[in-house]
């Protein structure tokens, strides 16, 4: 139910009532002992308008039990069941005819569902790609080059006088900038230029005037070619829609694994915009939500940024905004392979799995018991007096395809729903007992134990990007957003860089972490094929008042391959302390070393390694 409040409510704090958070409070039996496929995704989004002091909220749908369920509320019409689902929005006449399922026939069962057989095969790795290959194979020159064209056109709307006259390089190294910002997390952007707190990779890449200039103008749309709004061609995400299309088509073609999950994702934001939305159950309440479709490792393959209304899929029926999302990522899925997919009881329903079972798409999730039609499972209260470990299984056939409903009581009660699980057979889990102050076993249905395995793709990929967050500020809305999917593409190069490292064979310990992963990508953005611009005075310390401390170990060269082999900038300096050759095997001790590795290499006409050195 959409309650739109037309005064301000004294009870309404940030979106939240006190009546509402009276009725989500469930009492549970064990606080120390969460279970991580329960009811908790039953959340409140409030979307905050831009100039409104008003806040949306919405009253909770109780079921038969008693049991308040809080249903999310999204900006489009909820259909009821007097209305046509193909009386929507879009009006298109591939909408079919179709009615919801009411009033279905559930039995008890206690038979074992058999688990279909995946049919598709990942393609094997025969060898692993420099780190800042990866990246690229996801952002790529066309994007780049796009970037170059609006900001340049950009900064001559703002000033025909003063054109930016910014390069394909120049631009590599603001966002290699960027990445170096992320990992080493000042609070102030210009303090990487400051004296007292230099970077020496981040200040000697690029000035800081040129820096924020790039920034002010960064684009990837024309202005002038935008639709006004109110037309039906506006697009709220019009100004980063360039970006957002070409790392789509980039994801999609990447091979599917079998186990994929559905869940949302927040963009951290505070500004001031339309699309911003609040939601109190995330740990990043307030930002720009995104629909994501990745495997259980975290790999996406599909996303779709909320912009407010969310359209049924092409070529299927409306069932709702929470099942047509759901539609619209799994369509790249292939049909008939067998794949496996996971969801929360937001978007569960039975209208959704039967029509991804019609696929051959199999599905589990948590469900809300006010979805299953007709379906009498025992109350929490009958559950709670079972004990922990109960569970009761129920199943119907709905248009030709069997569903299984199973509730299970752990630390409170949980409903699944599936199309190729079951509850058995069963096995066991290891529990707190708070009475007994020890682990205790508890009974778990297989159903349970499949989920949690395979659901949590989603949120592995929040927290691999909440490591290494760009954090700039910035007054420009979009900036958030396009900061964003630049760490996602960092996160998703770095998951590809490990399946082909683990196609290979190569040792988890021999694997590079994100940081050392990003830090690659950063450098080679950075130096790969461009001369560094050292400006200002030259540093008044000398080498007695800094003095070197050797490495007691032999290290690697700096500069990693690609930027050795560039050709571009490098040039012999000659220094005042002696150091070893690090051509392998020359031992000569120079005082040349290369500009822009910062090696020392021999450079005479008997051993000339600075040319051999910087050849592939």
């Amino acid at each position: 139910m959409h309650i739109l409040m037309q005064e301000m409510n004294p009870y309404v704090f940030y979106g939240t009532s006190k009546r509402y958070k009276a009725q989500v409070a469930l009492p549970v039996d064990e606080s120390e002992d969460e279970m991580a496929c329960s009811d908790e995704e039953d959340e409140v989004i409030v979307t905050v308008r831009q100039g409104e002091s008003e806040s949306e909220s919405e009253d909770g749908d109780e079921d038969e039990d008693g049991t308040t369920i809080m249903v999310e509320n999204q900006q489009e019409e909820v259909q009821t069941e007097n209305e046509e689902p193909g009386d929507g929005k879009n009006g298109e006449a591939c909408q079919q005819q179709y009615t919801r399922a009411k009033n279905l026939v559930w039995k008890k069962c206690r038979t074992i569902l058999p688990v279909p057989q995946w049919r598709g095969r990942l393609p094997k790795a025969t060898d692993v790609k420099h780190p800042a290959e990866y990246f690229r194979g996801l952002l790529t020159s066309s994007c780049i080059e796009n970037i170059v064209e609006q900001t340049n056109l950009y900064a001559i709307q703002c000033d025909p006088s003063k054109p930016l006259k910014v390069t394909v390089e120049e631009i590599e190294q603001f966002i290699g900038i960027c990445f170096f910002m992320s990992i080493f997390g000042l609070p102030g952007c210009r303090m990487y230029w400051q004296s007292a707190t230099r970077i020496d990779c981040v200040a000697n890449t690029m000035a800081l005037h040129r820096w924020e200039s790039i920034k002010r103008n960064l684009h990837f749309s024309d202005n002038l070619k935008q639709a006004p709004i109110g037309e039906p061609a506006y697009d709220k995400l019009y100004k980063v829609r360039p970006l957002l299309t070409s790392l789509l088509e980039q994801f999609q073609a990447i091979p599917i694994d079998e186990n994929l999950c559905v869940d949302e994702q927040i963009v951290p934001f505070k500004g001031k915009h339309p699309m911003k939305q609040y939601n109190p159950k995330k740990p990043k309440r307030w930002g720009y939500k995104v629909f994501v479709l990745a495997d259980s490792s975290g790999m996406v393959y599909n996303f779709e940024v909320y912009t407010g209304c969310i359209s049924p899929c092409n070529g299927q029926p409306d069932i709702g905004a929470s099942g047509n999302i759901v539609l619209t990522l799994s369509s790249i899925i292939p049909d008939n392979i067998s794949h496996k997919l996971y969801f929360d009881n937001w978007f569960s329903s039975v209208d959704l799995q039967m029509l991804l079972e019609k696929r051959k798409i199999h599905c589990i999730g948590t469900v809300r018991t006010n979805r299953l039609a007709g379906c009498c499972l025992p109350t929490d209260q009958d559950m709670k007096r079972k004990g922990r470990g109960a569970f009761e299984e129920k199943e119907t056939i709905y248009n030709g395809v069997t569903l299984r409903a199973v509730k299970w009581h752990d630390n409170r009660a949980v409903t699944l729903l599936s199309t190729f699980a079951s509850a058995n057979p069963a096995t066991t889990v290891m529990r707190w007992d708070k009475k007994k102050k020890t682990t205790v076993q508890v009974k778990c249905p297989s159903i349970v134990t499949k989920y949690n395995k395979s659901m949590g793709g989603v949120d592995l990929l929040d927290s691999l990007i909440a490591l290494y967050r760009t954090k700039i500020r910035s007054k420009k809305w979009y900036h958030r957003v396009v900061f964003h999917m630049f760490d996602f593409a960092v996160v998703e190069a770095w998951l590809l860089y490990r399946r082909d490292s683990r196609d290979c064979g190569i040792p988890p310990k021999d694997v590079s972490s994100l940081a050392k992963f990003k830090a690659e990508v950063a450098g080679c953005l950075c130096m790969e094929k461009k001369t560094l611009k050292r400006r200002g005075r030259p540093s008044q310390h000398t080498e007695e008042e800094q003095p070197e401390k050797r490495p007691k170990t032999p290290v690697e060269p700096r500069p990693s391959t690609l930027v050795r082999i560039d050709q571009t900038g490098h040039w012999p300096v000659w220094v005042e302390r002696k150091g070893r050759c690090k051509y392998p095997g020359c031992s000569g001790i120079v005082k040349v070393q290369c500009s822009k590795c910062v090696t020392y290499l021999c450079f005479s006409v008997e051993r000339n390694c600075f040319l051999n050195f910087h050849k592939q």
